[in-house]
């Protein structure tokens, strides 16, 4: 789609202060080891894939952007004053959309990412829908946006609806999931607690230590299906011992947290700490070796 467009327009050189966000924008900016490899990239030679914008409703000065936060951000940084765009003639439906499938072919998404980006593209389809077909009822028309989203990313539409539950976490859960702190599944079965009964299980994880199994959430889940789930279940619940810790020494992520780059996720620090273990090992053995000779 993107691709398309962009051969029926010229680009067009636009001021990066007339340039806006799109509103609720689901894709993160982060100022990382990545962002500043872009950077120099653009200092050295320039925006090579101009960005996608379209004009802001009533007005002939300013854009939204569509595709490019990352290289907007990254401009900025190298002290440019203008992008390279393709202005297209989209709605803010058919934007919304544009902008979602603009990224999901990236290599690494976060799941908050998928989360908001799935759940928008899914409204601006319901939308587009209410307008186009007035005999369909609401139902049917958000069970054909995500059985076509699901079509268009090679997941299931169950899996697409998961996702989207997971707008319902409170911010400080959605960046323990993107760390890999929390399984999706348990995320998802977390996503239908209150608002107050997340904040309480966060206290409890903190103080534990811990956090939830997927046994666990799902009994949350059901305790507050039934309006049992309170503040001294969710600690009780916290406090028990996991089959998998029975053996485990358990180590708080600052004694070791400085020796990783903050954006690691726990799977990547597992996977260090493993090799490290490895080479101490193998150099252990080689000690022993050259001892016993």
């Amino acid at each position: 789609m993107q691709n398309e467009m962009n051969r029926r327009q010229e680009t067009v050189q636009i001021p990066l202060g007339r340039l806006h966000r799109f509103p609720h924008h689901p894709y993160k900016v982060e100022d990382n080891e990545e962002m500043e490899a872009l950077t120099e990239s653009i200092r050295e030679y320039g925006i090579l894939n101009p960005l996608l914008v379209r004009r802001v409703d009533g007005s002939e000065t300013d854009y939204e952007l569509i595709s490019g936060h990352r290289r907007a951000y990254a401009a900025a940084k190298a002290g440019l004053n203008t992008v390279p765009a393709f202005i297209v003639a989209l709605d803010r439906n058919a934007a919304a959309i544009a902008l979602v499938d603009s990224n999901l072919h990236r290599e690494h998404i976060l799941p908050s990412e998928k989360a908001f980006a799935y759940k928008m593209k899914m409204e601006a389809m319901k939308r587009q829908g209410y307008r186009t077909d007035l005999t369909s009822s609401q139902l049917e028309t958000k069970c054909r946006s995500d059985a076509q989203i699901g079509a268009e990313t090679g997941e299931s539409r169950a899996q697409i609806q998961r996702y989207i539950r997971l707008t319902n976490l409170i911010p400080a859960l959605l960046d323990q999931m993107d760390e890999g702190r929390i399984a999706f599944s348990v995320g998802v079965e977390l996503s239908y607690l209150d608002e107050q009964s997340q904040f309480d299980l966060l206290d409890a994880m903190e103080r534990n230590d811990c956090t939830p199994s997927y046994s666990q959430a799902v009994r949350l889940h059901r305790a507050a299906n039934v309006g049992a789930l309170n503040r001294w279940l969710i600690e009780t619940t916290l406090e028990e011992q996991k089959p998998n810790q029975k053996d485990q020494i358990r180590l708080r992520r600052e004694d070791f947290g400085s020796y990783f780059p903050p954006n690691y996720t726990d799977e990547e620090i597992k996977k260090d700490i493993l090799a490290g273990l490895a080479l101490l090992h193998r150099q252990r053995q080689r000690e022993r070796d050259r001892d016993a000779r």
